[in-house]
């Protein structure tokens, strides 16, 4: 080279080369069973040849076996190929809890993919449009309308500026000509709704219709509140209190019926003015479509413990957008599902808010560091900036304190199921 002249800039002078995403590769998965953070959650945390590790969550109430029974599928693949490797252990997951062990590996790949290039979870899946995240307090159900309206002002006062509350028929259950019901029916859980044979009657209707309308007359309408937990009653007798709702301006009325009956929520739907929203137990974008495409629901709700992870349920939300439906997620989880969340939600342009279960829950924003503390100010999160899901690292102690005394597991060794049989291919 010439003296004076000016040394080439290699491609590399510009990359951060603390990992090299092409040379990484899984080389471990392990579990801790959590309890309490709101519900039982199992983490996952994979570990790699250049030391970094990627944490995600399994649905609350789900089996750890969801995850493990992956393992040998994604042992020696580079977490960087997310869409190759979602592609490889998808098969294995289905609706409700059973999507939690794909789901949750999702959001540890996308963990790992982040922490390689440097950048947050939200960059991977097209960048961000916002920088908060609104969040909506989900409240234990309270029999006494009073009470409950009590409980919804504390999180009015912490800054929230969306809230939740069951209404159902556990409310009047005990009040004497509200429902119809064959012997056994109000304490089956297993039945689907349409079968039941409950139906409510105009007495039960008004009494639901009173109890809403004494909370919000205390909670004020300067806030959204959104209701859930109906019970397993059929189609008219959810049309019948949809109608009865409809004064007090909710948010969105939750999961009346299965989400399996598209036209029953399509029926719903255009029969009361009261916007309606389902979708927390359906696994892939293509399950959603049937309800997105008959216009069926107004708000899609799905948990990304469930539906996918990030990537997919962000596929989910450009979906809904297409047809004018608005996504909200449904969450029941630690910290580290709810930062996978929030990634989601900050590149999702048709985001309303996201659900957090764990208000009451003192330890919660101790479980990982890195973040403020605490996580939730003003009922927004903060998007962080930081690679992959944005928290440093989980509170290995914290966890300690809490596990599930079913199944005391914290990040112990998995290699028995180093060699799952992993024989997969659907053709021949």
């Amino acid at each position: 080279m010439a003296t004076g002249q000016a040394a080439p800039v290699l491609s590399e002078d510009n990359v951060n080369t603390a990992s090299r995403p092409s040379e990484l590769r899984i080389t471990d998965l392990k579990i801790a069973n959590l309890i309490g953070v709101p519900f039982p959650s199992s983490i996952i945390r994979l570990e790699t040849n250049q030391g970094i590790v990627g944490y995600g969550e399994v649905r609350d109430g789900a089996s750890a076996t969801y995850a493990l029974m992956l393992k040998s599928r994604i042992i020696g693949e580079n977490p960087c190929n997310l869409d190759k490797i979602f592609r490889k252990i998808k098969q294995f997951g289905a609706h409700g809890r059973q999507g939690g062990g794909v789901c949750g590996i999702e959001m540890a790949l996308m963990d790992l993919a982040g922490k390689a290039y440097g950048v947050p979870a939200y960059a991977l899946v097209g960048g961000r449009f916002r920088d908060r995240v609104r969040c909506y307090a989900d409240t234990p159900s309270e029999t006494d309308p009073e009470r409950m309206a009590e409980r919804l002002l504390d999180r009015k006062a912490r800054g929230f500026s969306m809230l939740k509350m069951d209404v159902g028929i556990n409310l009047i259950k005990d009040l004497p000509g509200a429902l119809i019901a064959p012997e056994g029916a109000l304490t089956d859980s297993a039945t689907m709704h349409p079968f039941t044979g409950i139906q409510v009657t105009q007495r039960g209707v008004e009494a639901l219709a009173d109890y809403v309308a004494r909370v919000r007359e205390l909670v004020g309408y300067d806030i959204a509140l959104a209701t859930d937990h109906f019970g397993h009653i059929a189609l008219d007798s959810c049309i019948r209190i949809g109608r009865a709702l409809e004064p007090y301006t909710l948010a969105w009325i939750e999961d009346l019926i299965p989400w399996q009956f598209t036209d029953q929520w399509r029926q719903l739907t255009e029969a009361v003015a009261v916007p309606t929203c389902t979708g927390e137990d359906i696994y892939l974008t293509e399950n959603f479509k049937p309800l997105l495409d008959a216009e069926a629901i107004r708000v899609v709700h799905p948990d990304p413990a469930t539906s996918g992870g990030i990537a997919e349920t962000k596929r989910l939300g450009d979906y809904a957008e297409e047809r004018g439906i608005a996504m909200a997620l449904h969450l029941a989880a630690s910290p580290v599902a709810t930062m996978a969340s929030v990634h989601l939600a900050a590149a999702t342009h048709n985001f309303l808010a996201l659900e957090h279960h764990a208000a009451d829950v003192e330890f919660w924003n101790d479980l990982v560091t890195g973040l403020p503390n605490p996580i939730i100010v003003d009922g927004h999160i903060t998007v962080p900036e930081a690679p992959g899901l944005g928290f440093a690292d989980i509170n290995e102690e914290l966890f300690a304190e809490h596990l599930d005394p079913r199944a005391p597991i914290l990040f112990s060794d998995t290699t028995e199921w180093d060699t799952e049989s992993a024989h997969d291919r659907l053709w021949s």
